[in-house]
C-alpha cells in the first residue's frame, strides 16, 4: 500500500485470506470513501462469526453514514454484556456511530477495572461527555487518594487521579485539574509514578515553569527533571535546559539523566558531546546500557554510525560486542560498501541465525537489489521469501512479491516445526529456538 497497490492488497485478502491485508484495505478504502468496496472486502471474514470482523463492518457501516446498521449488527446480547473485552469493542463502534450514552451504559458495569475505564475516556473524547465521564471516575480517584492515606497499595485505583486530569483538562478546566493534581503531591496521596509524570505533564503543557521546577528539584527529580527540561527547551531556553541536566549529573550521576541529555544533544547534531555524556552508560548492563540508543537514533545516518563505532570513547562492553558487527555491517551497507559489510558478516558469523540472510539484507541495504532477490531465491526458505518479498516491492514487482510470499498455512506449518524443540524441566529448550 505504501507503493500504492491497493488493489493487490485487495486481491490478497480476498484470494489469500490474508486478514491484516484485508484491514489495511478497508483502512484505504474507507478512507477514500468506497465504503461499498469496503465491505465487500470484510465479508468474508465476517462470514466466518469472527467478532474482530463483525466489528469491522460495523465501522465501515457507521463510516459510511449507515448508523443505524452499525449499532444493530454490534448490539451485544446479555452473554456478551459480561465480556469486558466486548464491551469495550461494542463501546467504540456505539461511540462512533454516535451512540455515546448507549456506549457508556455498557463499559458502566466494568469501571472498575483500569483498562476500562481509560477506554471510557478514549471514546468520549471530543463527544461533550466530560462532566458524566468525571462523575463515574471521581469516585476511583477518592478510593485511590484513601488507599495511599491508609497506606494500602490498590493497583485496582491507580490511574484515576490521572484519568480524572485529563478530562477536567481537555474540559478547559485545566486550572482545576493542576490545584487537585497539585494538592496530591503535596500530601503524598498517589499510588503510581504515571500521576506524578502526568502532572508535571500538565503543568508543561499549561507554562506553569515556576512549580515544575520545584516539583523537578525534589524528592522526584528521577521521574520530571526530564519534563522540567523538555519544557524549558520549547519554551526556547535549550542552553538553561543543558545546565539543568549537566548539574543533576553532577550531583547525581543517574543514568536517565545521561541518556535524556545524550539524546538531546544528538537532536541538536552535537554527536561528540552526546558520545561524551553517554560514554560512562556504554559499560552498564542492559536497559541501561547507553550505547544501543545512539546507534539507534543513526540508523538511517551510516557516515554518523560509523563514526561513533569507530569513536576512542566507543568500548564494546556487556552483550554489544557481536551488535556492533552488525552495525558496522549495516553501516557499511548504508554508504553502498557491500563487499565490506559482508566481509564484517562473515569475520563474526557466531550471532546470525542465518548469515545468507543477513547478505542479502546487506546487499538490499547497499542498492543491490536484483543480487539480494537472488540470494533469497536460492535459499527459499520460509524466511527468505519474506525478505524477498520485501525486495521486490521495492522494486516495482508487486505481484511478483504477493506470489513469492509465504501463505499463512506455510507460516504456520514452519513454526509448528520451530516449536517442536523439547523443553527442559525448567520449561526451556536446551538449543535455538531458546
Amino acid at each position: 500500500m505504501e507503493h500504492g497497490h491497493l488493489d493487490l492488497v485487495v486481491q490478497a485478502a480476498q484470494e489469500r485470506g490474508e486478514w491484516f491485508c484485508a484491514e489495511g484495505a478497508v483502512r484505504e478504502l474507507c478512507r477514500s470513501g468506497e465504503f461499498g468496496r469496503a465491505l465487500e472486502v470484510m465479508e468474508p471474514f465476517v462470514a466466518t462469526g469472527w467478532r474482530a470482523a463483525l466489528w469491522t463492518k460495523a465501522e465501515i457501516l457507521s463510516r459510511a453514514g449507515r448508523s443505524t446498521e452499525a449499532v444493530d449488527l454490534a448490539c451485544p446480547d446479555e452473554e456478551d454484556r459480561a465480556s469486558q473485552i466486548v464491551c469495550r469493542d461494542v463501546a467504540e463502534v456505539l461511540a462512533e456511530a454516535g451512540c455515546v450514552d448507549e456506549a457508556i451504559d455498557l463499559l458502566v458495569p466494568h469501571i472498575g477495572e483500569p483498562w476500562i475505564r481509560t477506554a471510557l475516556v478514549e471514546i468520549t473524547e471530543g463527544r461533550d461527555r466530560d462532566e458524566r465521564v468525571l462523575e463515574l471516575i471521581a469516585p476511583h480517584a477518592e478510593a485511590a487518594r484513601r488507599a495511599d492515606d491508609e497506606g494500602r497499595r490498590d493497583s485496582s485505583c491507580s490511574d484515576a487521579q490521572e484519568l480524572q486530569a485529563r478530562v477536567l483538562e481537555r474540559a478547559g478546566r485545566a486550572d482545576e485539574a493542576i490545584r487537585i493534581l497539585g494538592e496530591d503531591m503535596a500530601r503524598r496521596r498517589f499510588l503510581s509514578e504515571n500521576t506524578l509524570t502526568a502532572y508535571a505533564g500538565l503543568l508543561a503543557r499549561h507554562g506553569r515553569l515556576a512549580e515544575l521546577r520545584e516539583l523537578a528539584g525534589g524528592q522526584d527529580a528521577h521521574s520530571v527533571l526530564d519534563i522540567y527540561a523538555r519544557a524549558l527547551r520549547e519554551h526556547g531556553r535549550a542552553e538553561e535546559a543543558e545546565t539543568v541536566m549537566r548539574e543533576a549529573i553532577a550531583a547525581d550521576d543517574w543514568v536517565g539523566y545521561r541518556a535524556w541529555l545524550s539524546s538531546v544533544l544528538l537532536e541538536d547534531g552535537r554527536l561528540d558531546d552526546a558520545i561524551a555524556v553517554a560514554e560512562p552508560g556504554f559499560s552498564w548492563y542492559d536497559c541501561s546500557n547507553l550505547l544501543a540508543p545512539l546507534v539507534c537514533s543513526l540508523l538511517d545516518r551510516p557516515t554518523e554510525l560509523l563514526y561513533l563505532l569507530d569513536h576512542p570513547l566507543t568500548v564494546p562492553h556487556h552483550g554489544h560486542q557481536e551488535f556492533q558487527h552488525w552495525w558496522r555491517a549495516f553501516a557499511l551497507a548504508g554508504l553502498g560498501r557491500a563487499e565490506e559489510a559482508i566481509a564484517v558478516v562473515e569475520a563474526h558469523p557466531d550471532p546470525w541465525t542465518d548469515p545468507r540472510i543477513i547478505r542479502a539484507g546487506l546487499l538490499s541495504t547497499a542498492g543491490r537489489l536484483a543480487e539480494a532477490a537472488a540470494e533469497l531465491r536460492d535459499l527459499g526458505t520460509i524466511a527468505a521469501r519474506e525478505e524477498l518479498f520485501e525486495v521486490l516491492v521495492q522494486q516495482g514487482r508487486a505481484t511478483e512479491a504477493i506470489t513469492a510470499h509465504p501463505t499463512v498455512a506455510e507460516q504456520r506449518a514452519a513454526k509448528a516445526k520451530t516449536e517442536s524443540v523439547p523443553l527442559g524441566e525448567d520449561g526451556y529448550s536446551a538449543e535455538p529456538p531458546f
